[in-house]
């Protein structure tokens, strides 16, 4: 039995993602295998390498959007689940913000982490 799960992301950027996942500190391997229960495995276009017997995944699909897929149980055996997912998810809209602020010819001066959790960038042309 896999304990193998797929949610749908908003994720896009490919560079963006293993960059934000870089950025966290993680591991991080292109067309490789998720880890999962028993050793079970699953391929992805990208994974984050989880200390521990468990990984989190990305995979592509036909509307260039990525999935994340993973033994989401495993994850939340050795991780606060919610908080990585956040972490993840805010870390990646943080780069393609600053992507996007850059290709339209703006310069990011200042990045500053509230005390609510938010992040406050700070920009001038």
């Amino acid at each position: 039995m896999s304990h193998f799960s797929t949610i749908k992301t908003q994720i896009t950027d490919v560079e963006i993602l293993i960059k934000s996942l870089q950025d966290l500190g993680f591991t991080v391997q292109t067309n490789a295998q998720v880890r999962g229960h028993n050793g079970l495995r699953l391929q992805a276009d990208v994974v984050a390498v989880l200390p521990g017997h468990y990984d989190l995944g990305w995979t592509r699909n036909a509307d260039e959007t990525y999935d994340l897929v993973a033994d989401l149980w495993g994850v939340a055996k050795q991780h606060n689940q919610q908080q990585l997912l956040d972490s993840i998810n805010q870390k990646y809209a943080v780069n393609k913000t600053i992507g996007e602020i850059k290709r339209l010819g703006y310069n990011l001066t200042k990045q500053q982490v509230q005390a609510d959790g938010t992040i406050k960038l700070i920009v001038q042309r």
